[in-house]
């Protein structure tokens, strides 16, 4: 029988408690998180031409720096993207890639706290596809251009660069328009460049590469809460604001006033269980 819509995170819960019993014993996810995870799957649908439901295949689990290395156990992440899998099939959903889990370190949350993002790792663009990014120095958008607005970068967890400009470059020189100091990032690394309304970041051939929610790229569209490393360096794409995005209505992009969202906790042993308290 076809797994119904509300079936599915009292299904979601039940597979990961089964898997983390004997892989992680006394590793205990709470019900938030699996609440979370579960409307992000179910608020993040869209429909092919043939009717079928697609499910996002890119979660971004956003948590302390200290949580985010903890629960980057190999384990338990095998666990929730394989309860993702199964859960995703029994509703009758179809992944487009296989289900991703990637963590974004936010110094603003506190420990035991997390929140849940989903996207859809899609294929650029017919017309942006074989562009070779160019080093034309930065220009301000005109009026006419469709421009991405209130866009903005998280870099490495504190520094939020706003996206000003149709082509910002990325790397070590001093020359480029973000700058980032880490030895771990090339000269030239990495470039941005708004198409048709959006950003799509370029790999500008860097040692280290360019990946976007884990998966290594040369070119990709970028969305709200899309985590992007630069040879391990992270950075979050968000935009306040954004222009709609089926798969994406039930998200939103990280703010700087994160303190105030309602996160959900991870505990390693048995805890209380709650949103976040006012302060």
């Amino acid at each position: 029988m076809k797994l119904k819509l509300e079936q599915i995170e009292a299904r979601l819960q039940a597979l990961i408690e089964v898997r983390l019993v004997s892989a992680l014993p006394g590793f205990i996810v709470e019900d938030l998180v699996v609440q979370k995870l579960a409307n992000a799957m179910k608020s993040n649908l869209t429909e092919n031409e043939d009717g079928q439901q697609i499910a996002p295949n890119v979660f971004t689990l956003i948590a302390n720096p200290q949580d985010a290395e903890r629960w980057q156990e190999p384990k338990l992440l095998n666990a929730l993207i394989n309860s993702l899998k199964i859960v995703g099939g029994e509703a009758g959903f179809i992944f487009t890639a296989p289900p991703t889990i990637s963590f974004v370190k936010d110094p603003q949350l506190q420990e035991n706290q997390i929140d849940v993002l989903a996207s859809q790792q899609l294929e650029i663009e017919a017309d942006t596809r074989g562009m070779t990014p160019s080093n034309e120095n930065a220009a301000a958008p005109s009026d006419n251009d469709a421009f991405p607005q209130n866009a903005f970068l998280i870099v490495d967890g504190v520094k939020v660069f706003p996206l000003m400009h149709t082509v910002v470059n990325i790397g070590r020189r001093l020359d480029n328009q973000l700058v980032i100091d880490d030895p771990r990032i090339s000269r030239n690394h990495a470039q941005l460049r708004s198409i048709k309304g959006r950003f799509v970041i370029f790999d500008l051939n860097s040692t280290g590469g360019t990946f976007v929610n884990a998966q290594r790229t040369s070119q990709s569209v970028l969305y709200p809460g899309d985590v992007i490393s630069l040879a391990g360096v992270p950075l979050v794409f968000g935009q306040d604001n954004p222009p709609p995005r089926p798969d994406m209505a039930g998200t939103a992009p990280l703010s700087q006033a994160s303190a105030d969202r309602p996160t959900a906790f991870l505990n390693r042993q048995t805890g209380n269980l709650g949103d976040k308290e006012e302060e």
